[in-house]
């Protein structure tokens, strides 16, 4: 994909994957869970990255109540948020939150509070002060709830915002919810986003005084 540049007024940003590497983490717990209920652990990764756990247990047991799946949901959000071992930021992310301080943005991620609290911590990030978690929606990626609540609760369009995901489910979610999609890192590389790029370094914001917004993607 060349370089290019996109242009918006808001910007909505994935967190697992997309601003912070935790797929140490991801990948302990969700094995463990895999293998207590006689899953393949490797087909069971296949399907969790962008998904709320209860969505993604829905998934691997789909004749299981949903009770199970919520009461299970709980119990890994615990494990995730009390394991911030290998949790890094993705290349670039520092700067890339510096950047965009000041300009109109909303973390939109899988992860309840606490644990997107704890991974934006480990990983030395900012927290933004809008932010659209789990306990927010009442519908995982790939519905397009968060990120429409993303750019209601910023005051935009869904066509003035981008949105940046690593994954498939998020990267449905933006499409589904009228939006383009910078995609993040390898397991986005396929999914044909807007534009795409291994990491954020492999970008530059400039910001216009009219509020405009564009994003110099360079992905190389």
């Amino acid at each position: 994909m060349p370089a290019t540049a996109l242009t918006a007024r808001a910007l909505l940003l994935d967190m697992d994957g997309t601003l912070v590497n935790s797929d140490a983490v991801v990948e302990r717990c969700w094995r463990r869970w895999a293998l207590r209920h006689g899953l393949d652990p490797e087909e069971a990764l296949k399907v969790v990255h962008g998904r709320q756990g209860y969505a993604t247990m829905a998934v691997l047991l789909p004749e299981r109540p949903m009770e199970q799946n919520y009461a299970d949901n709980r119990v890994m959000l615990a494990e995730e948020t009390a394991d911030t071992d290998g949790v890094v930021p993705i290349g670039g992310a520092p700067a890339f939150m510096d950047a965009i301080a000041a300009l109109p943005h909303a973390l939109v991620t899988s992860a309840d509070l606490k644990l997107a609290t704890a991974r934006m911590t480990a990983a030395g990030l900012r927290m933004p002060d809008f932010r659209v978690t789990a306990e927010g929606v009442g519908a995982s990626k790939p519905d397009p709830e968060g990120f429409l609540k993303g750019a209601a609760g910023l005051g935009f369009a869904p066509a003035d915002c981008i949105v940046f995901e690593d994954s498939e489910a998020g990267i449905a979610a933006g499409r589904a919810a009228g939006m383009r999609v910078v995609g993040v890192g390898p397991r986005a590389s396929a999914l044909s986003p807007d534009a795409h790029v291994e990491d954020l370094t492999h970008l530059r914001v400039e910001a216009a005084a009219d509020g405009a917004i564009t994003l110099h993607i360079d992905a190389r």
